[in-house]
């Protein structure tokens, strides 16, 4: 059933101390009427913190869980489409960069990977927990409640022994176009394959292989997303074969076809990447290249 929906998003660049760790801030205002709800599917992305006020979502990663009724959503980095519920609410959203997710949660991303969590009850957030609390005065008032944001990740301690300079390199050379195989990044980065696999088991969630596949995915889905008068046959990464492989790579990433994925309807994400792209140059977080120190 349709309803009428409007959508408001305002990204918030981090400040430069915190640059090198986030995608970006951004707070968002859904607005049905009454208790009218409306669904639409995340992509892959890399790990989020979302902060509710109104209604919460009712989620879910196939093959990876549901979550119903949390007001602080935490998301480790994805592989798999995230299909969501939601009424009207307002929120915030914290995207966490490989260097982010490092820096500020510290557990191993593969043990996270494709994680839908309530943050009020899962421990690897718990000390998120006082920004949970604090964010939302009743007073609706972005400024303050981006400055409460800012503040609050500048006081967390940096864990010891974290090589940022190595997961930059890693994230440099995982969403260059040039780099297709492993191999290529091994050499770009100069270090080891089994330091370089054990980096992004660490920090980014998953294996380089398919790290560089999900970002020659991202890459066409975003273009076909921005512009769907290519179809899909023009959206496709120059890395693919054909598009029987890009098929292929759309039923593991996002579980359907991608005939389905575009008739479906999109209400809230064609919203949130037309603005971002507008705003940041890129409509999707894991197309964000990593700031350099």
């Amino acid at each position: 059933m349709a309803h009428d929906v409007a959508v408001r998003v305002r990204f918030c660049q981090p400040p430069e101390d915190l640059q090198r760790y986030f995608t970006t801030f951004y707070a968002a205002e859904i607005d049905l009427a009454g208790d009218a709800r409306i669904s639409d599917a995340l992509h892959p992305e890399w790990a989020n913190l979302r902060f509710f006020s109104g209604d919460a979502p009712d989620a879910a990663i196939e093959g990876h869980g549901t979550l119903s009724g949390a007001h602080f959503v935490a998301t480790g980095p994805s592989s798999r489409c995230t299909h969501f519920t939601i009424g009207k609410t307002r929120f915030w959203g914290i995207g966490l960069l490989p260097l982010g997710w490092a820096r500020f949660v510290g557990a191993p991303a593969s043990a996270h990977a494709n994680l839908l969590a309530d943050g009020r009850h899962h421990g690897t957030f718990a000390h998120f927990l006082p920004l949970a609390g604090q964010l939302f005065s009743g007073q609706v008032d972005e400024e303050s409640e981006f400055a409460r944001i800012v503040s609050y990740f500048r006081t967390l301690p940096a864990p010891a022994g974290m090589s940022e300079e190595r997961i930059v390199a890693i994230h440099q050379a995982v969403i260059d176009p040039a780099i297709s195989t492993v191999t290529q990044l091994v050499e770009r980065v100069g270090a080891s394959q089994r330091t370089i696999e054990r980096t992004c088991q660490q920090a980014f969630g998953f294996s380089p292989k398919l790290l560089l596949r999900r970002q020659r995915f991202m890459r066409s889905l975003t273009q076909f997303m921005l512009d769907p008068s290519l179809k899909w046959i023009g959206a496709l990464d120059g890395s693919y074969h054909d598009q029987a492989q890009f098929v292929r790579d759309f039923h593991e990433f996002m579980g359907m076809t991608p005939r389905d994925y575009a008739a479906r309807p999109h209400p809230i994400l064609e919203t949130f990447m037309h603005e971002r792209d507008r705003v940041r140059g890129a409509a999707v977080q894991t197309l964000d290249r990593p700031a350099a120190r």
